[in-house]
């Protein structure tokens, strides 16, 4: 049998089309309706948002993509289409054919559903789906899988699909975290403690299964046997709470401001389920938690960057294509 022509789509959540007002705005019109994201009653919830948070927050998020925005647009962005174009040449170069990658967000542009045209005007028939979440939550990845779906809806003739739905104890993926944190540690001394900040989520979620905290926890005691770390080197922390419900512990902000009354006054901080530096890792940690830290009494805070497009983390994406393709 003839082997099916097979394409890439790797996705990420998105970003605006611009660090403005009217531009969040719609951002956040989309990203905050997925059920997936809010899963209160329908129209209460549009009451809230339309009536409340579109109103107010759009301005007040802007202000912090303003912060971190580049000349070639969002960082995410930036560094999402810096992955698509390492992933393709490094997967062309060992299967020694062109192999088409596509790049689409969750939420805003380039939509999932353009990327996937994109990959079916290329002829591709069979489409491995990497969404850059190493840990599963329904919320991102299993949100990205609705979008997959609904895409391919209009199709009339579908493509073979592979989803792959987390990476987080991935030995490269692990391995590759763990450089991050050794090369800062060649320039520089190691801080009293490491903290891994992942993005927080309602603690209901958890109650009612999704796997994400058990993720980030298998993913922190990994990165923690690859450093040779033990308790009280290393601590596990979530961040970018929304809202007054009660979502997983411990957060990242509190801690912060807590660990310098029990002595703990010099940090390295890394977030090991971005795969790409965002305004939650360069406005929310680099500039609002540092912030936090040294009010608090801290002294010395190093916010060690995501794995962007990092050789080895490239590397790490690659094989985990390849132990699907």
């Amino acid at each position: 049998m003839k082997p099916l022509h097979s394409g890439i789509l790797i996705t990420n959540l998105g970003t605006p089309d611009a660090p403005t007002p009217s531009a969040l705005r719609r951002y956040l019109a989309e990203f905050l309706w997925d059920e997936r994201v809010v899963d209160l009653a329908r129209i209460p919830w549009w009451l809230i948002l339309h009536g409340i948070i579109l109103r107010t927050r759009p301005g007040k998020v802007s202000k912090a993509y303003q912060k971190v925005w580049t000349d070639e647009g969002g960082p995410l962005l930036v560094i999402s289409k810096q992955q698509r174009d390492a992933i393709e040449k490094q997967l062309s170069a060992q299967l020694g054919k062109d192999i088409p990658v596509a790049l689409g967000m969750r939420y805003g542009n380039p939509s999932i559903a353009s990327a996937m045209e994109q990959l079916r005007d290329q002829g591709v028939e069979r489409i491995i789906v990497l969404p850059l979440f190493p840990q599963y939550s329904a919320a991102t990845t299993g949100s990205t899988f609705d979008a997959v779906s609904q895409a391919l809806q209009s199709w009339r003739s579908i493509p073979e699909m592979v989803f792959i739905n987390q990476y987080h104890d991935h030995p490269a993926y692990i391995n590759a975290l763990a450089n991050t944190v050794r090369e800062t540690w060649n320039k520089r001394p190691p801080a009293q403690r490491l903290l891994l900040s992942f993005h927080g989520l309602p603690l209901r979620y958890h109650t009612l299964g999704d796997p994400y905290r058990t993720q980030c926890e298998a993913t922190t005691a990994a990165v923690a046997e690859q450093l040779e770390l033990h308790n009280g080197e290393i601590q596990l922390v979530y961040q970018s709470r929304f809202g007054r419900e009660e979502w997983l512990q411990p957060y990242t902000d509190e801690t912060l401001q807590q660990l310098p009354a029990d002595g703990i006054h010099n940090i390295d901080i890394v977030c090991p389920g971005f795969s790409a530096d965002c305004v939650e890792t360069l406005e929310e940690i680099a500039i609002q938690n540092h912030e936090l830290f040294l009010e608090a009494g801290g002294s010395e805070y190093h916010y060690i960057p995501a794995l962007n497009s990092r050789d080895d983390h490239i590397q790490a994406l690659t094989e985990i294509l390849l132990e699907r393709w």
